[in-house]
């Protein structure tokens, strides 16, 4: 799509007449709506709703559109936000020492599949700097103990700060990010496989293996401070059988959790998730 477009991600208290009010609020301003979606929460007494249309012909300047419609929101206790199609989004990838994440977002982005810069690739190891130098991305080596954590966390808010980043992707970052780190940048997203709880710790697919699953899954989500139980974005399965080895099980791994993950960006980078509570409603 060549014309810029914007988006409102919207949550508010069920009640009549909401569409009708969001609706009206472009129609009045002479927008046209090229994508509408909504969903209502009936547990939780939500409505749920995307909304994306064309800023050729709208009355309002860009500056002005939130302003505007928080007179229309405010009263209904909605809560929302508002994005642009043409705004790039700027990502540092964190990872450890597993590189299949790694390679698959640089080549997606590479490949036009979604529309972001990646400037900055942050690592507790210093392996993968050469992937970074192969794709001209600066990389920075932040090792962490249980002692410098604190101290190698404010590094990584100021670089963040620095390149002017507006997401985090945990590509196989193999650290906790602290409850006050996420607190000052909570838009982060992280993959792993999915036989958590039940295989904790390392080798895990080693486990899996000895009992025998069959099933293996990846699970990507919004990181919170509750570790690994942040609202989920994305999942995926394959079926592995008796025939399967470890090896099989890592291979099968491997290839969900970028598929995954590509997918929970993906939709991320598309302003097609909208988080309530500990959940999300991904839209189509």
């Amino acid at each position: 799509m060549t014309n810029p477009t914007a988006t409102l991600l919207i949550s508010c208290p069920d009640q009549r007449g909401l569409v009708a009010k969001f609706a009206n609020f472009i129609y009045s301003n002479g927008g046209n709506i090229i994508h509408a979606d909504q969903h209502t929460d009936f547990a939780a007494g939500l409505f749920l709703t995307r909304i994306e249309w064309q800023l050729e012909g709208f009355n309002l300047p860009r500056e002005f559109i939130a302003p505007a419609f928080n007179a229309i929101a405010q009263p209904l206790s909605a809560k929302w936000e508002i994005r642009f199609s043409d705004t790039v989004p700027r990502i540092a990838i964190w990872v450890s020492r597993q590189d299949h994440c790694l390679f698959d977002l640089i080549w997606r982005q590479r490949a036009k599949e979604f529309m972001a810069e990646i400037p900055l690739i942050i690592s507790n190891h210093a392996n993968l700097k050469v992937v970074a130098e192969q794709f001209n991305i600066d990389f920075q080596h932040v090792p962490i103990t249980k002692d410098n954590k604190s101290e190698q966390e404010a590094k990584q808010l100021e670089l963040l700060r620095h390149y002017k980043i507006d997401l985090v992707v945990l590509a196989k970052y193999m650290q906790i990010v602290s409850a006050d780190f996420i607190n000052q940048f909570p838009q982060i997203i992280n993959i792993h496989h999915s036989f958590l709880p039940a295989f904790i710790g390392a080798n895990p697919y080693h486990r899996a293996f000895e009992r025998g699953v069959k099933i293996i899954g990846a699970t990507a989500h919004y990181a919170t401070a509750d570790l690994d139980a942040g609202p989920i974005i994305e999942q995926d399965v394959v079926r592995v059988s008796h025939r399967d080895e470890v090896d099989d099980l890592v291979r099968k791994g491997k290839d969900l959790e970028r598929i995954v993950l590509a997918r929970a960006v993906r939709s991320h980078l598309q302003n097609r998730v909208l988080v309530y509570g500990n959940r999300t409603v991904v839209f189509e």
